[in-house]
């Protein structure tokens, strides 16, 4: 019989974690991107905030 076994905690948070900090560094490439271009970033544009509210 192979079961298989299960995962730590510890190993679900270091995963959690390079998970968070890859996503992190692509939204900074992308802001540096979009920077470059001349334009502004998704995230902080308040246009967006202004219409949902309407």
């Amino acid at each position: 019989m192979s079961s298989k076994r299960q995962q730590t905690m510890a190993k679900m948070m270091r995963e959690q974690a390079l998970r968070e900090r890859r996503a992190k560094k692509q939204e900074k490439k992308e802001a540096a991107r979009s920077a470059k271009a001349g334009e502004t970033p998704l995230a902080s544009a308040p246009d967006d905030d202004q219409a949902a509210a309407d």
